[in-house]
């Protein structure tokens, strides 16, 4: 088990950025595959990006390709979700969560954060 902490959330106009971050606990964070969700007012979590143990893997939804990037400092134990040219549409909670593999479903992850909201502006 390991605890997830997010932050780096906050408000931003159509086309800014952000970079969240999420820190674990525990000495044994780069045998976690990270992935990054959210969840959106009255829709169901949904998968954004997700990064191997050894960062050297990852992959991104459709709506964020291209704009959002998913890495990894596992001296840190932490990983990160830099965010750019920012939409309305990518307005949500943002959750990070640990697996012991690679997977898009959120059933999958058996560790979460408690969120950071993202609010974009038009």
């Amino acid at each position: 088990q390991v605890q997830l902490v997010e932050s780096g959330g906050g408000s931003v106009q159509t086309g800014g950025s952000l970079r969240l971050s999420c820190t674990a606990s525990g000495r044994t964070f780069s045998r976690y595959d990270m992935g990054w969700f959210r969840q959106a007012p009255r829709k169901e979590r949904e998968f954004v990006a997700f990064i191997s143990g050894s960062g050297g893997r990852t992959y991104y939804a459709d709506s964020v390709k291209g704009r959002f990037t998913i890495s990894r400092d596992n001296a840190k134990n932490t990983v990160y979700l830099q965010m750019n040219s920012l939409k309305p549409e990518d307005t949500a909670v943002y959750y990070c969560a640990a697996s012991s593999f690679m997977s898009t479903s959120s059933a999958d992850y058996n560790d979460w954060g408690q969120g950071t909201q993202v609010t974009v502006s038009s």
